[in-house]
């Protein structure tokens, strides 16, 4: 068992090493917090984890001076964009989708990322990083948390818990938070595609739609290709041949033979549950919620990654000069600045996942009328340029962010 560094009710808990709670750990024992990093595996690799950061992700990391990222951390840029209908073309934009000499989507093998920032973090005098170690509670003091309990008995004590245990949050359930969902629940299955040879989708991310459901394909990070299949409601469970021969039949046909390649290396899929929503508050006396703790999120255009980083920096810059400063502020001082984090980043967040929602709903559109899909590609020579125009104009805000990151704050008595 690693040794706490630190420990007291003056530190900071950090429950999850996903993006957010890895992040904020940095940047909070960057600066001499005394900071906790507990994440319940043993390992950040799982088999699938959102691989796309958009520009405002990329932001966030450059504000965090993250970037450039590591050699030793697979990564590549993002060529374009393609969306085909019953297996023909509509229409294809290539990245940057601003322009020439903007920032672009990049796409990083996202367990390679958190294992460097856990490192960097398990590096810091003042940070303890417990790795396969599970929080079985929270604890209270007064009505407010005032640390967690580990599933080995001990009690670790603490000023502030951020809760950054992801989706399915059982710190958000247990301080009673309740999530607010948005929507129906679906279900999507994924698909890890080894890659032997060049890949056919030439770095596009590839969107098929048709009579077997919402197709879409990328090149992944590190060499393989990732598969997202959306169903139509009702679609019966065909299993591994079932499925290669309902996806076969709306390839386009430059990927037809590749495709007729991966029936026995399709494999089973990662069923994905996807539920969106945002808690009802994102705090308790104590106690801070982020990333899909706080708002689970569609995974259309990735934005999981990208606005976990983007929370984990605001959250530094609002909790530092507090957590720094030389006389302890009371209790309720605390209070204000976890409400104001989620005052900060509750409109974002909001905005983005409406516009998710509107993605989906035009996606389910096509899937449910044929005949669209048929009116679109018959008219693609004409139509398929205002329609990547549309496209393109309403990426925006899922590329670039809806409120501009704040500036370093400044901490007291620290130069860092």
């Amino acid at each position: 068992m690693t040794p706490l560094a630190t420990s007291g009710p003056g530190q900071v808990v950090v429950v999850g090493a996903g993006p957010a709670g890895a992040s904020l750990a940095l940047l909070l024992g960057r600066q001499g917090v005394p900071v906790v990093l507990i994440e319940a595996s043993h390992s950040p690799a799982r088999r699938f984890r959102g691989e796309a950061l958009m520009p405002h992700g990329l932001a966030a990391l450059e504000a965090m001076g993250l970037l450039p990222l590591p050699a030793t951390i697979p990564q590549r840029p993002l060529a374009g964009w393609r969306f085909l209908f019953d297996g023909r073309e509509l229409f294809r934009l290539a990245e940057p989708l601003e322009g020439p000499g903007c920032q672009g989507c990049r796409l990083i093998h996202q367990p390679a990322l958190l294992s460097s920032l856990i490192q960097q973090v398990a590096a810091l005098p003042s940070a303890t990083v417990l790795q396969g170690q599970r929080v079985q509670a929270l604890e209270w003091q007064e009505q407010r948390v005032s640390g967690v309990r580990l599933a080995d008995g001990r009690s670790l004590a603490a000023r502030l818990v951020v809760a950054t245990d992801g989706r399915s949050s059982q710190l958000r359930e247990q301080a009673g938070l309740a999530l607010r969902p948005q929507g129906e629940p679906f279900e999507l299955l994924w698909f890890a595609l080894p890659q032997s040879g060049p890949s056919p989708l030439q770095g596009l991310f590839t969107t098929v739609v048709g009579p077997a459901g919402l197709v879409s394909l990328f090149d992944t990070a590190d060499g393989a290709v990732q598969l997202g299949w959306l169903r139509r409601d009702g679609e019966p469970d065909g299993g591994s041949q079932g499925w290669h021969a309902q996806l076969a039949e709306q390839m386009p046909l430059d990927l037809a033979a590749w495709w007729g390649e991966q029936e026995g290396g399709l494999g089973r899929p990662t069923p994905l549950q996807v539920q969106v929503g945002q808690a009802q508050r994102w705090w308790q006396p104590g106690l801070l919620l982020l990333g899909d703790a706080a708002h689970p999120l569609s995974p259309v255009r990735a934005q999981g990654i990208n606005l976990a980083l983007r929370d984990a920096w605001v959250a530094a810059q609002e909790l530092l000069p507090l957590l720094l400063a030389e006389q302890q502020e009371p209790a309720e001082a605390l209070d204000q600045v976890l409400a104001r984090i989620e005052a900060l980043r509750r409109p974002e967040v909001s905005r983005l996942q409406q516009l998710q929602a509107e993605e989906t709903a035009r996606g389910r559109l096509l899937l449910e009328r044929p005949w669209l899909r048929s009116l679109l590609c018959g008219g693609a020579p004409l139509l398929g340029p205002a329609i990547a125009s549309r496209w393109r104009h309403d990426q925006r805000q899922l590329r670039q962010g809806v409120t501009r990151l704040p500036p370093a704050a400044p901490c007291p008595g620290h130069d860092g």
